[in-house]
């Protein structure tokens, strides 16, 4: 009989996502991407948090809350094969998984101590809806954590930006400036399911309380409306 064990929720993400849609596939792929870490309300002692703040970037352990499945399957299918090829799960990033447990490595921007929700941890580069329960933070340790001679398999080199995007200046104004660097990365990383090809087809995902609307056709991303009242 398998052995089960208990996790507690440390803290939430709070990030610009409303839904998967748009998120990018690994963490630090839109380094300008900012989000939160807000603990829980017994875990906001300042003193967990001691030596922190001499770390460049963290490893945050997270749950795929939105993905829970009562039952897993041994195969799964990579977005990053185009959806199409079944690859055992424990070779893959895959969110399906019999613990959906998530790793993300994210830079550490700044650690805020506030008056209603204690120390909050500002970080970049995340790949994590609102809302993901964290379940454990580590620093990220360069020497230990770094392999530069380590084999990608399927996933060797980052996917990288793949969209030319054309946002018309009338409804980039629609867009906090402080998050218009990161919606581009977003967008041009393609947040369309790998299979959707349809250049007639709008596609539209939240992101900072806005509701993005965009087609594609060939290599050019255009939005097509930037919906504020979403």
């Amino acid at each position: 009989m398998a052995e089960a064990y208990t996790m507690r929720v440390i803290a939430h993400v709070r990030s610009d996502f409303s839904s998967k849609f748009g998120i990018p596939r690994q963490s630090g792929l839109v380094p300008a991407l900012e989000a939160d870490v807000v603990f829980e309300p017994g875990f906001r002692n300042p003193d967990a948090l001691r030596g922190l703040e001499g770390f460049s970037h963290l490893w945050l352990v997270w749950v795929f809350d939105r993905a829970v499945r009562d039952q897993w399957s041994p195969t799964v299918r990579p977005p990053r094969l185009g959806g199409n090829t079944r690859l055992g799960v424990f070779g893959t990033r895959s969110p399906f998984r019999p613990n959906p447990v998530g790793l993300s490595a994210v830079e550490l921007a700044g650690i805020e101590e506030t008056a209603d929700e204690g120390p909050v941890l500002h970080i970049r580069g995340a790949d994590l809806m609102d809302g993901t329960p964290v379940l454990d933070i580590k620093p990220y340790l360069p020497y230990a954590d770094s392999i530069p001679e380590a084999v990608g398999g399927f996933a060797s080199v980052p996917a990288g930006a793949t969209l030319e995007v054309e946002i018309p200046q009338a409804l980039l104004e629609r867009v906090p400036p402080e998050r218009r660097e990161a919606l581009r990365g977003v967008l041009a990383l393609d947040p369309r399911p790998r299979y959707q090809e349809d250049p007639k087809r709008v596609y539209g995902f939240g992101f900072g309380g806005l509701e993005v609307r965009f087609t594609v056709e060939g290599k050019r991303l255009t939005v097509r409306d930037i919906k504020t009242d979403f």
